[in-house]
């Protein structure tokens, strides 16, 4: 067992973040509009093109564990898992709990989760590939946490 192995997967799910943030915002909103704009402008049916950024994500993640596997080279296999831990992180936040395309974790009460749906809807305003906001997924602006607290206590009676 290699003592690092979970920290090379922690590193790797948080740098996915950072990778999420700017392929958001360089490739789904530049050059690969095509497949995302369906995402901003909602159209009829489950799926959409933009689903085809899963692809993006799960053939390195598929590559890293299968080739550290096949070559007992394990650096590679936890950044695979942590690659994979993000994109089911990216499911359940992303599709479930904000875009509620499942009817799972809908009672999520508290102001993290709040300001994460805030800073979704407002990088959802813009309805065309120009002057977008917030691209990241886990990370929010402070802004909006602030905002998403005061309305949380406010809700609660808190403090």
């Amino acid at each position: 067992m290699y003592w690092w192995g979970p920290f090379v997967l922690i590193l790797a799910f948080f740098g996915m973040e950072f990778m999420a943030w700017a392929t958001h915002k360089f490739v789904m909103h530049g050059n690969m509009w095509y497949f995302h704009k369906d995402h901003h402008q909602v159209e009829e049916g489950f799926f959409e093109k933009n689903d085809v950024f899963f692809l993006i994500y799960a053939i390195p993640s598929w590559l890293c564990i299968m080739l550290g596997m096949i070559y007992q080279f394990y650096v590679p296999v936890w950044i695979g898992f942590g690659i994979a831990a993000y994109g089911f992180a990216y499911f359940l936040v992303h599709d479930v709990y904000i875009h509620r395309r499942f009817k799972w974790l809908r009672d999520i009460d508290h102001p993290y989760f709040y300001a994460i749906r805030k800073a979704h809807k407002v990088h959802h305003k813009h309805t065309d590939k120009e002057h977008g906001e917030c691209f990241g997924m886990l990370i929010v602006p402070p802004k909006f946490y602030r905002e998403a607290k005061k309305s949380y206590q406010s809700k609660n009676n808190l403090r």
